[in-house]
C-alpha cells in the first residue's frame, strides 16, 4: 500500500484546535516556488474528521505560516454546502481536474509540514482568499 505525503511521521499533517493555537497573521502571498504560500491549494493526506488514523488525499487552502516553518490550513470540499454557515464557497480551480465549484470548511484547520505536502496545486485569487479568512477572523479571532 502506498504512503500519502503527510499520512505518517514527523511530516504528518494534522487537525488543530484553531482556538489553541496562538496568534495567526494571514496574509496572500502566493508564489510558484514549489513551497505552500498562504493563497495556494496543495495537497496533502487529511485525517477523516472521526480521528481514527485513516483519511486521504486531498486539496487544502493554505491561510498562513506558522514561525515553525509549518502551515496552517483549511480543507476543501467539492460536495455542494451552499447556504451552510461553516463553508464559504471559492469557486473551481485547478486544484480540481473536473474544475468543480470548492467550498472551504472552515471547521476543520490543519496543519500542513512542507514535506507532508504532496505538491503545489493552484494560486486562489485574492477575492475569495479574502472572504475565507475574513471569516477566520470572525469565528477565532485571528488577524
Amino acid at each position: 500500500m502506498e504512503v500519502s505525503p503527510g499520512e505518517f511521521g514527523p511530516d504528518a499533517t494534522r487537525e488543530v484546535d484553531p482556538r489553541r493555537i496562538g496568534p495567526v497573521r494571514m496574509s496572500y502571498s502566493p508564489q510558484s516556488d514549489g513551497a505552500p504560500d498562504p493563497g495556494e491549494v496543495v495537497w496533502t493526506w487529511v485525517p477523516f474528521e472521526e480521528n481514527d488514523g485513516r483519511g486521504k488525499d486531498r486539496p487544502v487552502l493554505v491561510v498562513a505560516v506558522e514561525s515553525a516553518g509549518t502551515c496552517l490550513a483549511v480543507q476543501l470540499t467539492s460536495k455542494d454546502h451552499d447556504g451552510e454557515g461553516d463553508f464559504v464557497s471559492i469557486g473551481a480551480g485547478g486544484w480540481d481536474g473536473e474544475r468543480r465549484p470548492s467550498w472551504v470548511n472552515l471547521d476543520r484547520v490543519i496543519r500542513v509540514h512542507e514535506g507532508g505536502m504532496r505538491r503545489e496545486s493552484t494560486a486562489l485569487s485574492r477575492e475569495p482568499f479574502e472572504r475565507v479568512t475574513d471569516r477566520l477572523r470572525q469565528r477565532y479571532g485571528w488577524r
